[in-house]
């Protein structure tokens, strides 16, 4: 990943900032103008910590880069305070890491998650031998707020994957790749990089299913209906194999220059058929997994069941697509009702 080598002494925090990622809000905004240098005890710790969350915790590597960047934010903020080594992070100098980023305008969401990073950071510090005491035990952080995610009626999901199909009739190979990409992530709610990350041996035409590996490498099988087998198996027959090159190994779904795709490019095709929508909400790829969870519970999926299928650890996490289920069904009633 080679994230630390920005942190090494002599080095600044602000190079290291990372993309924003696909449902998340953007991390590591630079908090000041000036720059600022972490001392060499700091920037060794980062290297030591960074290793620990790809080898031990095995997490995606957005997932690192959005740690990383928290935690970078940390150590520049206690460094301006005085100290030069975790070891010496306490309750105050992690309050005031906090404080600043709610004078700086983040939001609630952000200044939640990073209150997260920082006791995950914290309580690492000990077990690792690298502190004394866990400073971070005490921390608070606000309740985050979970507003709704946006979601496709039905009727603009059906219109969304048709209106590529359309497009698709003149054969090239990058519009049936779209259908195919725009059915299989409304049929299974994956993220998008699960989708990304999908080989063709990952796919089972046998019994409709597809096997994914989510956050932490964990795999699930995820079912899928008979309109994305039949674009996904249009996709390979037809269009992969116009594009494919050398290098692409078995990935299942490829960008234009035949090496696998990149999220950036499967967003793109996700905003683009979306604006042929009359009246849709501009989603990305996440909305068509809320789209997605949000239509198999209207359609009388139970909880548990969808918690399995989107690869949620929590069943809480899942819980808010009833919020999402419920608010519909109050506005088609306020629309319909004559007395409402």
């Amino acid at each position: 990943m080679g994230l630390p080598a920005t942190y090494a002494a002599g080095m600044t925090t602000e190079s290291a900032t990372p993309p924003p990622t696909d449902g998340v809000s953007p991390v590591n905004e630079a908090d000041d103008e000036h720059e600022a240098v972490l001392p060499e005890p700091m920037a060794r710790v980062l290297a030591d910590y960074e290793r620990h969350l790809v080898s031990e915790r095995d997490l995606a590597p957005h997932s690192v880069r959005a740690y990383l960047g928290d935690i970078a934010s940390l150590l520049d903020h206690a460094h301006r305070l005085g100290l030069t080594d975790p070891a010496e992070l306490d309750l105050r100098s992690l309050r005031s890491w906090l404080a600043r980023q709610q004078t700086s305008g983040r939001s609630r969401t952000t200044i939640a998650r990073r209150a997260t990073a920082a006791r995950v950071f914290t309580g690492w510090l000990v077990r690792s031998g690298r502190a004394p005491t866990d400073a971070g035990a005490l921390l608070g952080s606000p309740k985050a707020g979970r507003p709704l995610p946006e979601v496709l009626r039905e009727d603009e999901a059906r219109n969304l994957v048709e209106g590529a199909a359309a497009l698709a009739d003149d054969g090239s190979p990058i519009g049936v790749r779209d259908v195919a990409i725009l059915e299989l992530l409304y049929a299974t709610g994956i993220r998008v990089g699960e989708l990304c990350g999908l080989d063709v041996d990952d796919v089972d035409f046998d019994r409709n299913v597809v096997r994914v590996f989510g956050k932490g490498r964990k795999e699930r099988t995820v079912p899928f209906g008979h309109p994305a087998a039949r674009a996904v198996t249009r996709w390979i027959e037809r269009g992969r194999a116009a594009v494919l090159v050398e290098g692409a190994g078995g990935a299942l779904f490829l960008g234009a220059r035949g090496k696998r795709v990149d999220q950036r490019v499967v967003r793109a095709v996700v905003h683009a058929r979306i604006a042929d929508v009359p009246g849709a909400p501009d989603i990305g790829p996440h909305g068509l997994r809320h789209t997605a969870a949000t239509h198999l519970l209207e359609g009388g999926a139970d909880l548990r069941t969808v918690q399995e299928l989107l690869g949620h650890a929590s069943m809480a996490t899942t819980q808010i697509y009833t919020h999402v289920s419920s608010e519909r069904l109050r506005a088609a009633y306020l629309q319909a009702h004559p007395r409402a």
